[in-house]
């Protein structure tokens, strides 16, 4: 695995988990924008190739 790829993965996860934290505490505001990046990441992936199915929520 290459780096761009390594890093992409974990920023994913860590955009997950952070997404998951939001929702928790209620934060409406702050997981519309963790969302939003999510969906960046993922639109990112896909443009690279690079399979996310495995770790994405």
């Amino acid at each position: 695995m290459d780096a761009f790829t390594a890093g992409l993965l974990q920023r994913i996860r860590a955009t997950e988990s952070d997404l998951t934290r939001a929702r928790e505490t209620g934060d409406d505001f702050l997981a519309e924008v963790e969302q939003a990046e999510l969906d960046d990441l993922h639109r990112l992936a896909a443009e690279h190739g690079v399979q996310v199915g495995a770790i994405s929520a």
